[in-house]
């Protein structure tokens, strides 16, 4: 099989590279030329267009940091012709950035006319866990469309879930998404108070681990804080995009909502006073500076590692199940 992956960014280049570690056939498509000439490097093609990239591929990923940036990619623009146009029968389409669920359902319309399949199967976990095969994958799509995309996405990651219909997998990532952004707020206090009421950071950090307050989010984020690089591969832009996209998306249910707006208020001041590109884990500024501390420990990561092995991926199972 040939798989065309376009979008070679922080968690787009790891799943490439799992693609190719694992030994399918890859073509890529980025609009730096320095990421494209690396993959290339290791063993994969390059295609001078999105409509060549979906020509020469059997299955098409996308991997984008906006879903204005997807949606371009996918219907073109006035300089280059589109995945869309280089689609036909058989292929599918795995859309597996975070993005609006209304936009996969429009694009996914589109796809479906040119006689391809659409999966929104967004990926959770981390860059970490991108880079070993251990991210989870959710997968909006067709019961028939999931099973044969399920070996790619084994490859790709570690436990895969197929969530219903196209769209459902997008809504249930803004979900998770949102509660790892509250987790983050949440802990750039909590963490800040320990260090003003003079609690050890180490003890403090094994405290949390070992109580009905922890979470993922302090398991891995937290380490990174308290060794000073604050660096997740994500910064406050994303987080933004992705609060957002919860917030407009329950609004649109008719929901009032107390967190998610302030989160939202949160990280907009944020992107305002440090900009765009300012590290996600660094909302903890909000509550060090006015104090006039740095939260810091000792023998702590720069960068989050997965300390799991790379093993074959499997489906998560849902018992109960009523839809899908």
């Amino acid at each position: 099989m040939k798989i065309g992956f376009v979008g070679l960014g922080n968690a787009g280049s790891k799943l490439a590279g799992s693609l190719l570690r694992n030994g399918y056939e890859v073509i890529v498509r980025d609009l730096n030329a320095e990421f494209m000439s690396d993959f290339v490097s290791r063993g994969a093609v390059a295609a001078d267009s999105p409509k060549q990239l979906a020509q020469l591929s059997d299955l098409i990923i996308t991997c984008l940091p906006s879903p204005s940036a997807c949606s371009a990619v996918m219907e073109g623009t006035d300089t280059e012709a589109g995945i869309i146009d280089g689609l036909s029968a058989g292929k599918i389409w795995l859309e597996m950035s975070t993005t609006d669920e209304s936009e996969m359902r429009r694009l996914g319309a589109l796809v479906q006319a040119a006689g391809a399949d659409p999966v929104d199967c967004p990926v959770s976990g981390g860059c970490h866990r991108a880079d070993t095969g251990n991210i989870s994958i959710f997968a909006g799509c067709s019961r028939a469309v999931f099973e044969r995309a399920l070996p790619v996405l084994t490859t790709l990651g570690r436990r895969v879930l197929h969530t219903g219909e196209l769209g459902t997998a997008s809504k249930l990532k803004v979900v998770t998404n949102y509660l790892a952004t509250a987790h983050l707020v949440a802990l750039g206090e909590a963490l800040t108070a320990c260090k003003v009421m003079d609690l050890d950071m180490n003890v403090s950090y094994e405290a949390i681990k070992a109580s009905s307050g922890n979470s993922f989010v302090h398991e891995t984020e937290s380490q990174v804080i308290l060794n000073g690089s604050r660096d997740i591969n994500f910064t406050v832009d994303l987080v933004l995009k992705d609060v957002g996209l919860f917030n407009t998306l329950t609004q649109r249910q008719g929901m009032k909502l107390d967190l998610a707006p302030l989160l939202v208020d949160i990280f907009s001041q944020a992107q305002a006073e440090w900009g765009p590109r300012e590290k996600s884990p660094n909302i903890i500024r909000r509550y060090e500076e006015p104090m006039g501390v740095k939260v810091l420990g000792t023998g702590f990561p720069a960068d989050m590692v997965d300390d799991e092995p790379e093993a074959a991926g499997y489906e998560l199972k849902v018992a109960g199940r009523q839809k899908g």
